[in-house]
């Protein structure tokens, strides 16, 4: 039978836990993405939108002004979603709490609309305004693909690019070559 008095360990905590849990969900929700403020829709992408987020977990590294989130992470702002196996945020504290970036390993897929792109690891740079994407990467519009080693998304310009520079692994045949490649769909007559 449980004690009616939790020991002060259990009291520590929960308290910790609430207090991780409050300011990573009413702090970093609300506020974080402040350095957004100001910026305009470019390109069909209204970069003043809030951002959401979820995980399994959640890890406060507060002196190193770090949010650790794993497990099935999934960040979207507006139609961008953004997910992976685990997410680095990183921030400021001077006066507000300001995004710099989020640094994403492990199955990183972004989309928004029809478009899918994925690759090993990702990084979100709210001051560049860019995601790029490395490691096999794979672009899919439709029937329409493009793979390659690196996808720089310029979400101020609705720019992207892909290069073919990667590591490959000796022996991998399943790794892109060095080289861009694709298909495109043709209309049918």
């Amino acid at each position: 039978m449980a004690s009616p008095h939790p020991c002060p360990a259990t009291l520590g905590r929960t308290a910790l836990r609430s207090l991780v849990g409050g300011f990573a969900a009413s702090a970093l929700a609300a506020t974080l993405f402040g350095s957004l403020a100001g910026a305009q829709a470019i390109a069909g992408f209204d970069q003043n939108q809030p951002v959401n987020y979820a995980a399994n977990r959640l890890e406060l590294q507060d002196r190193q002004n770090r949010l650790v989130l794993s497990g099935n992470v999934i960040v979207t702002q507006g139609d961008l979603r953004f997910t992976a196996d685990r997410m680095s945020v990183a921030y400021t504290d001077s006066g507000g709490l300001q995004i710099q970036r989020i640094d994403a390993t492990g199955g990183v897929v972004v989309t928004r609309g029809s478009e899918r792109a994925q690759g090993a690891a990702g990084v979100y740079d709210f001051n560049r305004r860019v995601i790029v994407l490395s490691g096999g990467v794979a672009l899919r519009r439709g029937s329409d693909t493009l793979n390659g080693g690196r996808l720089t998304i310029d979400l101020a310009s609705g720019r992207s690019s892909v290069d073919g520079s990667a590591a490959v692994a000796p022996g991998d045949q399943t790794a892109p070559s060095g080289r861009v490649s694709g298909s495109f769909s043709v209309p049918q007559q």
